[in-house]
């Protein structure tokens, strides 16, 4: 327990406040809320609680967050939103949640990888067939003029697009 006199710098603030949804403590996140904490306040690297429980897999943080308003298109500092976090893990109960509020589902981080690249890369099939239905585009270039149809086809994954106009 802190005591009274104890003072936080914002930074400090907004780093246990992206710790709450690191861990998945609902209660503590809800605390944060109460209190009225910024709810797409960003650490250092740019991770916002949204962010951090969506990649961690805490998917009841993640449900109260964008209840209250969290942006799921807010970037880190390498240009990635939560849905391109959840795309690589493979999380696609938590990619449904971003989806139904809003996620941007052919967004590219700086480097031009959209999430459907990403689930690509890792090895998710499921995730990418899951994008795919929901209409991400294979055809988008990264920076180096690769696209997730390209992605695919270095990883032997070519059926994901059996029925995907080119």
């Amino acid at each position: 327990m802190s005591h009274p006199d104890t003072n936080f710098t914002p930074e400090q603030i907004t780093a246990l406040f992206v710790d709450a949804a690191r861990d998945g403590n609902h209660d503590l996140l809800q605390q944060f809320l109460d209190a009225g904490m910024t709810i797409d306040a960003a650490d250092s690297r740019g991770y916002t609680a949204l962010i951090v429980a969506s990649y961690n897999g805490n998917i009841d943080a993640v449900q109260l967050l964008l209840k209250n308003g969290a942006n799921p298109n807010v970037l880190d500092l390498k240009g990635a939103t939560a849905l391109s976090g959840v795309a690589f893990k493979g999380q696609i109960d938590i990619a449904t949640l971003l989806l139904e509020h809003g996620a941007h589902i052919d967004h590219a981080n700086f480097s031009g990888r959209t999430p459907l690249m990403f689930a690509i890369m890792f090895g998710r099939e499921d995730m990418a067939r899951f994008l795919l239905e929901r209409g991400a585009n294979p055809d988008l270039k990264d920076i180096d003029g690769v696209s997730a149809r390209d992605f695919a086809e270095r990883q032997n994954m070519m059926s994901l697009f059996n029925g995907v106009k080119a």
